[in-house]
């Protein structure tokens, strides 16, 4: 029956939460995550189908991070790594975003919003009360009010929206002293790319150009594909095909798409049929049609980090997250010119982040994660990276918890609650350099013995997982080395109310257990292009997959508590809710071998 309706408004579903967080890329889905564990609500609006920003399936860029041994991010992001290696071997895509669908969806505290678009904000004087975005699958308008807002758009919708100060461009060189900026500012940033993934076959496979394409030749590749190595350009994801950087990234972007596409399957003509590469049995697999961006509004926060504080390490007393990542300026001109598209200004790794770059300068209650933290032009194009964005974001979703918790705004949380958030963050396994994990109250004055399985009459100090540091650092490895079948015996002064035990495993940070994949997986969780010969990723062989939990409640004997089976992360938390004197662990199987490697063993109280 058909219904004849005469309703000139459209549908609006009203939200109320603690948390409001804009943009599910990596640092937005962080922010929420971290906040909605540490129990508070949250709506995250993302205006993608799919979750992950430059990461996800619609763009495909590698999650690049910090480089070097044994400064691999941790926290949130290496939890979404480690489930991709257990639930997708093959590193598929499609599972790839349902790992990070999974990751939102299971938290009761998250409210998603998929496909809505922020484009309103209500003010009351210099604080945000509410967003509103246009949901397209349901023809809904959504408006969240909310304590707290963060936007990790990338391109900073809530700038234009609120009033909050906000930069786009490059300084010069003489406002921070910054000698690798240009000598004077301008409107230039870094541009966009379509990627494309390509797959080896075992026939020859034909290519027909579309005739909107562009053409090449040789001459229009130097410093982008290596002629001398036929077979190099197949670990590339062409994120030199990128242009731009002298335009509007925002409002000219789906004019720079439409240039992007015909540039990408001009590239792919010219693999396929211009016989100066090996790629005759190379099908094109993928072709993106959204760009990925690198560059756009970036905020003002009470701090701007420039290139001297990543130079010098960036040793902030208020220190919530790092990078290492070198500082990758791209040429704004891209692929219209033929010089070296980038360069790569070395920067330590790790280097500081301090909190002060992730809050609003003028706007009282807006908080922001990923590209566009307060920055300069060059210290961002190290910050920039996706494995660094997801740190700040899990900062800030931290932040955000203890805001609601001490009733206070963001800036306050630098001036009388940035010890509480740094080891909020350590607890939830983010590294910070030069900090160390301070030991729960419950733990004052507790021990850690280790008994060899084979003979526990004897007893060996293992008191380095209460060190408070939970890696190798400065060549010192802080992990305590066992066999299977052997006890950790932690005991405290008296009987105390416990709520949590927590261990940190080794994860092998280095992915040494993954030696026969190619460089880009052993570095990051997703593909390039797709060989014939691939093998499948494994669970890194260093983390302990089984084990026992056994309870002295305090009258000197233990007993069983919990079996823990098939394990694959890094960070376990175990709920225990009992007083307890002693706790005994006790290794049954590691993933590979029979070696225990462990970096901190505590209770909770």
């Amino acid at each position: 029956m058909i219904t004849d309706q005469d309703e000139k408004s459209l549908k609006t579903v009203v939200h109320k939460a603690d948390f409001c967080v804009v943009g599910g890329g990596l640092a937005g889905m962080a922010a929420a995550v971290s906040a909605a564990r540490r129990g508070i609500s949250v709506v995250l609006m993302h205006d993608r189908p799919v979750l992950g920003g430059n990461a996800s399936s619609e763009i495909r860029m590698w999650i690049r991070g910090a480089e070097g041994e044994n400064v691999r991010e941790t926290g949130l992001l290496e939890e979404i790594a480690l489930e991709n290696s257990y639930r997708n071997p093959d590193m598929n895509f499609s599972i790839w975003d349902s790992v990070l669908f999974g990751l939102v969806k299971e938290e009761k505290n998250i409210t998603l919003l998929l496909n809505c678009s922020c484009c309103q904000a209500k003010m009351d004087s210099t604080r945000i009360v509410s967003v509103t975005g246009w949901q397209t699958t349901t023809q809904t308008w959504h408006t969240v009010s909310a304590d707290y807002f963060s936007d990790c758009s990338g391109d900073s919708i809530l700038a234009p929206l609120t009033g909050a100060k906000w930069r786009m461009g490059r300084e010069g060189r003489e406002e921070f002293g910054e000698d690798i900026a240009p000598e004077t500012s301008d409107t230039h940033t870094m541009g966009l790319s379509c990627l494309i993934q390509a797959r080896q076959t075992n026939h020859p496979v034909t290519f027909r150009a579309p005739k909107w394409a562009y053409h090449y030749t040789k001459e229009d590749f130097p410093y982008r594909i290596n002629f001398s190595s036929p077979e190099k350009w197949t670990n590339d994801n062409f994120w030199w095909m990128e242009i731009g950087g002298t335009k509007d990234a925002i409002h000219d972007a789906e004019e720079l798409r439409d240039e992007l596409i015909r540039i990408a399957y001009g590239v792919w003509d010219f693999i396929k049929n211009g016989n100066e590469v090996e790629a005759s049995c190379w099908d094109l697999d993928w072709m993106g049609f959204l760009p990925g961006k690198r560059e756009s509004r970036r905020y003002v926060g009470d701090y701007i980090l420039n290139q001297n504080d990543v130079r010098s390490e960036g040793r902030f007393e208020d220190l919530v997250a790092y990078g290492g990542w070198t500082m990758d300026d791209h040429d704004p001109r891209g692929f219209e010119t033929k010089e070296r598209p980038n360069i790569w200004h070395p920067a330590p790794s790790p280097y500081g982040i301090p909190y002060r770059c992730v809050y609003s300068v003028n706007i009282d209650n807006l908080f922001f994660a990923g590209r566009n933290i307060s920055a300069t032009h060059v210290a961002n194009a190290s910050a920039r990276v996706m494995g660094t964005c997801a740190l700040l974001g899990q900062a800030v979703g931290t932040a955000a918890s203890l805001c609601v918790r001490h009733h206070c705004q963001p800036r306050d949380i630098s001036k009388c609650h940035i010890r509480e958030l740094k080891q909020a963050l350590m607890e939830d396994d983010c590294y910070l350099p030069w900090n160390r994990k301070e030991m729960d109250a419950v733990m004052e004055g507790a021990a850690i013995q280790a008994a060899a399985g084979n003979d526990p009459s004897r007893k060996t100090d293992a008191s380095v997982l209460m060190d408070g540091v939970e890696r190798m650092v400065d060549g010192i490895d802080h992990a305590w080395e066992g066999t299977t079948g052997d006890e950790l015996i932690l005991t405290l002064p008296q009987k105390r109310a416990v709520r949590f035990l927590r261990l940190v495993m080794d994860s092998d940070l280095n992915r040494t257990t993954w030696k026969e994949q190619k460089w880009y997986i052993q570095k990051f969780p997703t593909k390039c292009n797709i060989f014939l010969d691939d093998k499948p990723v494994t669970v890194p062989g260093t983390i302990l997959k089984s084990y026992e939990v056994w309870l002295d409640y305090g009258d000197g004997t233990f007993v069983p508590f919990k079996e823990v089976n098939n394990n694959y992360q890094r960070l376990n938390k175990i709920p225990i809710g009992k007083q307890i004197k002693r706790l005994k662990l006790i290794p049954r199987e590691v993933w590979s071998g029979c070696r225990v490697r462990l970096y901190a063993m505590e209770v909770l109280g």
